[in-house]
């Protein structure tokens, strides 16, 4: 009872103040959300929210009993004013002294009583020195307290932590302060906008960036608001309303993100975006490939913003710093048209690019040839925004103009910052049109995480990367072939072709042919660069389907593959385009093993464009020797590998490395006719993952009780070769991987190979497939699942191609059908592609002759892949 009569005033009790704040609370919160709902003003709701709980919250305080000389001081966004339907309720207690124990239990029970009624608070209690020394310490307390507004108590108080936070502001140390945590926050976004789920907060070019300018504006003394900003000459009016319907819609945005959750969410995940743009009014329009969905038009709509919003930071931030740290140094003249000021390049007269449109361009040139420059001035930057409009059809015919883009992409240095540069200030878009049409256009493939621009300036990117020697670490291979490379930037045009017809309708490989001929031809390229580029763009998707999906032991699949490259010089060229697109779709998507095969790929096909016939004779010669040298380091007798080699046939040498010959020949060769399984467990040479050996007498459900081991410890197979010998033992190789094998990679093959071969020796039943949980991008967009099972060009195997959302126990739930139609297994290929999967299986068995059976199979086989 005393916890109630603490908290009295005029006589009333602790629960009934309680009940009837969080009603008030609750109807409030109803009305205006309903109004929100009716004429769609975020500014109304955000500013309604804040009023109920201002009122709320001064209830509270007068009737807990504090005492007169403290203050209720709200902070952050709520102290700004605004207050989001699922944002957190920051106050600051804000004392004269250090509170007694009564003054200490009679604020936990006021503090207690906000969470009582459902806010979410932040709180903090302190002196107004104490304020002072965390915000010295601590650049977030020092920006929550710029915001710091009276919500209830001592107004002297608050007065005065007013003037002394005022007096302690180093506004040239909060501007960089700030302005280094944004970087940090962008490069934890990849320093894009253009994120498929962006965060509408945080990301680049969202709310954050705005309040920063705001911040350090409002810190420096300069304006608190952007109609003060045009007043005070660092922005103009137009760019002023533009920060303000920009700052609105985001506002609107991440409204409805919160309303539709339910709960906190600043994330634009796909399975809000089209709630979010039905909310909107947007409407999907268009059928099948022509469909365009109402959540691509709010995102295109969420990117032009965010790009508007990137340029405008960057000039006022530019500003900004001019004016706290009055940098005015004297121009450098560079040419007629540019001088260099402070460290960036900056126009000679404000109609530069009225008078001189080409000079456009040649601003870009100009930094890739002085790397020592920082930037683009805030004028000039303004400048090149607003005469963007002049690049039109006699722009781009104009032969200086394709001079000076082709100078770009020929740069030694400063490429990527330069189109990255151009595409924000929609310089690119308007210099390449069909660029333009694909800018913050997205792509619902489930592993593509960027939309179709960013995606095409990241794999330029990579291909950069390629040439430079501070990289060469990460690809070493890559960078060898790159140095190598006679005229490496036709690659980075294939590299800007080679998706730009996405989203067209049709196959983008061949509709992208016609617009990098038209480019290369206008800019004046050779036939022989133009075809090579042309190829290189028709052909992207070739060498990762020829070395993910095909058999890379069978000499006719190298043969028609060296067929198509044709020469060295196309078969390089297309490898670095392969594995630069590879990297640039997700982080998730590349792996060491998808790196191996497009390696061994590109030797295999190496060697017979050298000359060398695609023999199997020669290359199981080749792999045995190898095999036969390592296991001469391992000290075992000359004769030892000869009982299981007799028992292997080409096949398996053809499918297996020379290193992984010798590894299970020395675990294998004193063991030949073990009544017991073998389970042999490595880290997998290719540095990621481990491999798995198994052998034992072959059964029929080997294959699926294996997945199923597999399935049951969360491990994600990524390759699988099964192998039969002539005694009949099977012979099966397993890569498979998991997040924490780094740690505890030890104790892991320790449980592998025991826990396995248990498993081997007991033969239990199989169990029942489960339907595994499906990740929230697959739910979002599910794909049809297409099963293709086919005979191969000799008639001797049967090729099984399947794709489907990936999911726990798939590849189980595929081994099962397998073993109930009694299908023998010869290879796997798992391929995941981010939330998508497409495995290929090499398979035979007598129930693939009869064209009954096998369509039962194929219609059990999307029975199990079904979402």
């Amino acid at each position: 009872m005393n916890g109630q009569v603490q908290l009295q005033a005029c006589g009333q009790p602790r629960d009934e103040l309680r009940n009837q704040l969080k009603a008030r609370l609750k109807s409030d919160r109803q009305v205006v959300v309903k109004t929100f709902n009716q004429d769609g003003k975020p500014e109304k709701l955000l500013r309604g929210l804040r009023q109920s709980v201002d009122a709320v919250l001064t209830q509270a305080w007068n009737e807990a009993g504090l005492p007169p000389e403290a203050a209720l001081v709200g902070v952050g966004g709520y102290g700004r004013g605004e207050l989001f339907p699922y944002s957190d309720v920051d106050v600051l207690i804000l004392l004269q002294r250090p509170p007694n124990e009564e003054t200490r239990r009679r604020l936990e029970e006021f503090v207690q009583m906000l969470w009582d009624l459902g806010l979410e608070i932040g709180s903090s209690i302190r002196t107004v020195d104490e304020c002072l020394i965390e915000s010295k310490a601590d650049i977030t307390v020092q920006t929550s307290l710029l915001e710091a507004r009276l919500v209830a108590g001592n107004e002297a108080l608050f007065d005065l932590l007013e003037v002394a936070y005022a007096g302690a502001m180093d506004a040239q140390a909060f501007f960089q302060a700030k302005t280094a945590e944004m970087r940090q926050r962008h490069a934890k976004y990849e320093d894009t906008a253009f994120s498929l789920e962006p965060n509408c907060k945080e990301s680049p070019g969202g709310l954050r960036d705005l309040q920063v300018i705001l911040w350090v504006a409002k810190a420096a003394g300069l304006a608190n608001s952007w109609r003060t900003l045009a007043t005070r000459g660092l922005i103009t009016q137009t760019e002023a309303r533009q920060l303000m319907e920009k700052e609105r819609a985001f506002k609107d945005i991440r409204v409805r993100l919160h309303l539709h959750a339910g709960r906190r969410e600043d994330r634009l995940v796909f399975d809000v975006q089209t709630a979010v743009a039905e909310s909107l009014g947007l409407q999907t329009t268009g059928s099948g490939i022509h469909m365009r969905r109402a959540s691509e038009y709010l995102m295109q709509r969420y990117y032009w913003a965010a790009k508007t919003v990137t340029q405008l930071n960057t000039i006022l931030l530019q500003n900004i710093e001019a004016r706290l740290f009055e940098r005015c140094g004297e121009p450098q003249p560079i040419n007629e048209r540019f001088n260099e000021v402070n460290g960036f390049i900056d126009i000679s007269a404000d109609d530069v690019f009225e008078k001189t449109p080409s000079a456009m361009l040649e601003i870009f040139v100009l930094m890739t040839e002085r790397p020592a420059l920082k930037g683009i001035t805030a004028r000039a930057t303004r400048a090149l925004w607003h005469e963007r409009f002049k690049i039109d059809g006699r722009f781009r015919a104009d032969p200086v103009n394709r001079a000076y883009f082709l100078r770009i992409l020929q740069a030694p240095v400063g490429i990527i910052h330069a189109l990255r540069r151009m595409n924000d200030l929609s310089i690119l878009g308007r210099y390449l049109p069909n660029f333009r049409k694909i800018v913050g256009q997205m792509q619902h493939d489930l592993f593509h995480v960027y939309t179709v621009d960013q995606h095409i300036l990241m794999v330029v990117r990579n291909m950069r990367r390629f040439t430079m020697a501070e990289h060469a670490h990460e690809y070493p291979f890559c960078s060898q072939l790159m140095a190598n490379y006679p005229q490496h930037w036709l690659l980075y045009v294939a590299a800007l072709f080679h998706d730009i017809a996405k989203g067209r309708g049709g196959d983008h490989s061949k509709l992208g042919v016609a617009d990098v001929v038209q480019f290369c031809q206008e800019h004046g390229l050779s036939g022989h660069e133009t075809e090579l580029v042309a190829f290189l763009v028709e052909q992207h998707l070739l060498m990762s389907h020829v070395a993910q999906k095909q058999d890379l032991s069978d000499p006719d699949v190298i043969a028609a593959f060296a067929k198509t490259v044709k020469d060295e010089r196309h078969l390089t060229g297309l490898y670095l385009l392969t594995v630069a697109d590879i990297r640039g779709t997700s982080p998730k998507v590349w792996n060491a093993w998808k790196a191996k095969l497009l390696e061994d790929l590109y030797k295999m096909t190496l060697r017979v464009l050298g000359g060398e016939p695609p023999s199997a004779d020669r290359e199981l010669k080749n792999r045995q020797q190898e095999a036969l040298a390592t296991l001469r380091l391992y000290g075992l007798p000359p004769d030892a590998h000869e009982a299981l080699w007799r028992q292997l046939d080409m096949a398996y040498f053809l499918r297996h490395d020379s290193s992984d010959i010798a590894w299970q020949t020395r675990a294998l060769y004193d063991r030949l006719n073990s009544a017991k399984p073998v389970v042999k467990c490595r880290l997998a040479p290719i540095g990621e993952g481990l491999q798995v050996a198994v052998y034992v007498r072959d059964q029929p459900d080997l294959f699926a009780r294996i997945c199923g081991y597999f399935d049951r410890k969360n491990f994600s197979i990524l390759d699988a070769k099964i192998h039969t010998t002539r005694h009949g033992y099977a012979l099966d190789t397993f890569l498979v991987t998991e997040q924490s094998f780094a740690k505890s990679y030890r104790d892991i093959i320790s449980l592998i190979e025991h826990e396995l071969c248990d498993l081997l020796t007991t033969a239990a039943p199989l169990q029942p497939p489960t339907r595994g949980r499906l990740s929230r991008l697959s739910r979002t967009f599910p794909i049809q699942p297409t099963v293709d099972l086919r005979p191969d060009e000799r008639g001797q195997y049967y090729l099984l191609s399947v794709a489907a959302n990936d999911r726990t126990g798939l590849l189980y739930s595929i081994a099962n059908v397998l073993t109930r139609y009694r299908v023998n297994l010869h290879t796997a290929k798992i391929m995941t592609l981010g939330e998508r999967v497409e495995d290929v299986f090499i398979v035979d068995g007598p129930t693939l002759n009869n064209a009954r059976t096998q369509l039962q199979l194929e219609t059990d086989l999307l029975e199990a892949l079904k979402v």
